[in-house]
This record gives C-alpha cells, sequence and structure tokens, in this order.
C-alpha cells in the first residue's frame, strides 16, 4: 500500500526520527517520554520511540515510558521502579511498606506488588503492577528515597522489619546516625504522625543528638498520649518518648 504521507511530510518524520534515535543514543542510561523533546512534534515522537523500542535500542517499561538500558555484568540494566513511577507522578517516589523495609536492609521479602509513596495529591498515571500511595507531606520533597523510607518503616511502627526488635533497633539506629540525615528527618517528621515523631525522638536520645534538634519532636506530641513504638520498644528512651 503507498504510504498516504506526501514527500514534505515524510522528510518531516524521518528529521524527527533521526533527532529522537540521535539524542537517545547520546544520552546514556536513562528513561525516556515524549515530553523530553519539546522541540519536536509529539505523534511523530512517540511513533520514533516505539520504533526505537522494537529495534531493541529502548525497553518499555509502561505506556509512553521507556528505558535506555547498558550492559551490565549479570545481563542489562534495569529501570529502578521508583525512577519510572516519579517521571509518571512528576514527584518524587520513594518505598513504602515491605518495600522500604527491603531497600533499608530490614527484610529481604519483595512483595508481589511493590509498594511506594509519594508526596503529592495528584495520582496521574500509575502502572497496575505497583501499589502507589499519595498524600505523604510536602516537606518530603527534601529528602532522599532511604530517608523517606525510614519515616515509611516508623509510620509502620518497624513492624515491616524481618529481623528481631533488637536487630531492628540497633539497623535502623545506624541508618539515622549522621548529624545531617537525622536533622533532614526531624525537620520532615513535623508534618508526620505523632508516633512518627516519638519514635524519632527516641532514636535521636539515644544517639545523643543535639536539644535543638530534639525538642521541636518532643513539644509536637500531647503529653497525655502514648505510642505504639513496635519492633522499637526496646529503645531506651521509648518511655521518655510516651510509648505504651
Amino acid at each position: 500500500m503507498p504510504s498516504r504521507l506526501t514527500a514534505p511530510a515524510r522528510g518531516r518524520a524521518g528529521r524527527t526520527a533521526a533527532a529522537v534515535r540521535d539524542r537517545v543514543m547520546r544520552g546514556g542510561e536513562r528513561l525516556w517520554r515524549r515530553e523530553d523533546f519539546p522541540d519536536l512534534p509529539p505523534q511523530a515522537v512517540s511513533q520514533a520511540l516505539s520504533r526505537l523500542a522494537r529495534q531493541d535500542k529502548l525497553r518499555r517499561v509502561h505506556k509512553g515510558t521507556y528505558y535506555r538500558p547498558h550492559p551490565a555484568t549479570l545481563g542489562e540494566s534495569r529501570a529502578a521502579q521508583s525512577d519510572v513511577l516519579s517521571r509518571l507522578l512528576k514527584a518524587p517516589v520513594h518505598p513504602a511498606g515491605l518495600t522500604a523495609a527491603n531497600a533499608l536492609g530490614l527484610s529481604t521479602q519483595n512483595p508481589a506488588r511493590p509498594q511506594f509513596a509519594a508526596p503529592t495529591t495528584r495520582p496521574g498515571s500509575r502502572p497496575r503492577e505497583w501499589t502507589m500511595t499519595v498524600g505523604r507531606p510536602p516537606s518530603r520533597r527534601r529528602l532522599s528515597a532511604d530517608e523517606a523510607a525510614v519515616l515509611e518503616l516508623l509510620r509502620d511502627h518497624a513492624m515491616t522489619s524481618d529481623l528481631s526488635p533488637e536487630e531492628t533497633t540497633e539497623r535502623l539506629t545506624r541508618l539515622v546516625a549522621g548529624d545531617d540525615t537525622f536533622a533532614h528527618l526531624a525537620r520532615v517528621a513535623l508534618d508526620e504522625p505523632p508516633r512518627v515523631r516519638a519514635m524519632l525522638g527516641a532514636i535521636g536520645q539515644e544517639l545523643g543528638m543535639p536539644a535543638p534538634l530534639l525538642e521541636p519532636l518532643r513539644t509536637s506530641l500531647n503529653p497525655l498520649s502514648r505510642f505504639d513504638f513496635g519492633k522499637l520498644r526496646g529503645l531506651r528512651f521509648a518511655k521518655e518518648w510516651q510509648a505504651k
């Protein structure tokens, strides 16, 4: 069947395809969507990306989203799930639930549907193979994925950890021991549920963190409330931070 495109149209489509291919091949390992080519015709870009996937130059990871892999020791690299979701939601995405525990070295389990959370109220296009929770505090945008995963673990009372309470406490304490890490978490935790602030405060006191970091957490708590610390109930200062 003869092409329905006129010669000039075919020429424009060919130039678009060549430009997309050139940028993709020079761009290295990364995700690509047609929004990454704002200066080119959107439909032609979509067709060019799809063609590159058929040619095994790209891997389709979700509708309209492609990944340019690079060779690795055990086969080609794969796109990080959190990166894919971040592109789809246009917001930072971090592990939650069992996925958070696994990312932090507290569990060897991987849920059938990886779990993530994001500081956005707009769910966007979410792949059905992943569980996505939105509505986390906007202040989490200032955290790394691992720092935000710590807050998710505290929301779950650390019960997603496969380790014993003692090992869980030791591992989590080491994860937040750096002054910068704890400071980041302490500031953002003021927007988290009270139990998160209480557990983080008890961890900080055990680490000997300075009073200016701990006092805002302490004064944010209702003195009459008591909190379930879950696997962190063995923290030395848990009672001082209103653990049940």
